[in-house]
């Protein structure tokens, strides 16, 4: 997990809106010296207010969509173009100058380089990893990725490697149709050889890619990564239980 035993409190730099379903929100300044390079498609923590108490903040946990030497760029997905907790309403309310405190960072969990052909599927709290991961993957990396948006105006430009072909998928309600991702899965044609899968989204929808990836295809780390960014209608904390459970669950 992210490393919270020193925070650092940075500024907002600027904010804009990228498509009707993410808002962008740069933070940096002075206490972004020091800050570990080369973490872009990792994560950070963001402490934000609650408004339940004097100093009372609730924790959540954003990808590095870039990074520089002296700002970050994380990307909010937004529920509908609508603020779902607070990180979103925090995000969304945010204006240069306004502080926030972070930690962190973590690591990314980039694709592997190994020769195979990636099968890439993720919903929208996914879309900064994968878009970060694509365009640190080798020059001739080959695959198919799959991303559900909310919006068709949410297919955000990527730089992908020309091996990898990007098919987008449009939910307007997201985590009500957790089939949706290994349903195209299931139709894309996959050459023989070596297959490596990253698989982001919300927690019914990475069972069912689990049970894909895993359960049926064989796949293993390091040619596996599969997680679940949240859980509808659970808050971050909750999901984290849930999350636990599962994986302890999981034979080894």
């Amino acid at each position: 997990m992210a490393k919270n035993r020193n925070p650092r409190t940075l500024q907002v730099l600027a904010t804009r809106q990228l498509s009707p379903s993410m808002h962008r929100v740069t933070i940096g300044g002075e206490a972004l010296a020091g800050f570990p390079a080369d973490h872009q498609g990792g994560y950070i923590k963001l402490f934000l207010p609650t408004g339940e108490g004097e100093g009372e903040t609730a924790l959540r946990t954003y990808t590095i969509r870039r990074q520089s030497a002296d700002a970050l760029d994380i990307d909010f997905a937004l529920h509908g173009g609508n603020s779902a907790g607070p990180a979103t309403s925090w995000a969304l309310a945010a204006r240069p100058g306004d502080s926030i405190t972070i930690g962190g960072p973590g690591p990314a969990k980039p694709l592997p380089e190994a020769d195979v052909f990636h099968l890439i599927a993720g919903d929208m709290s996914a879309l900064p990893a994968i878009a970060a991961n694509l365009e640190r993957a080798s020059p001739d990396a080959c695959g198919h990725a799959v991303i559900e948006v909310q919006d068709e105006d949410d297919r955000l430009p990527l730089e992908a490697p020309p091996g990898i072909t990007i098919d987008w998928l449009v939910n307007p309600e997201p985590g009500l149709r957790p089939e949706n991702l290994v349903g195209a899965l299931r139709d894309i044609a996959c050459p023989e050889g070596l297959l490596a899968g990253w698989a982001a989204c919300e927690f019914a929808g990475m069972r069912l890619l689990r049970g894909f990836l895993r359960d049926e295809l064989g796949l293993r780390p390091p040619h596996l990564y599969i997680s679940s960014y949240w859980k509808l209608g659970l808050d971050e904390p909750e999901h984290k239980l849930v999350k636990r459970e599962d994986a302890e669950a999981q034979p080894v």
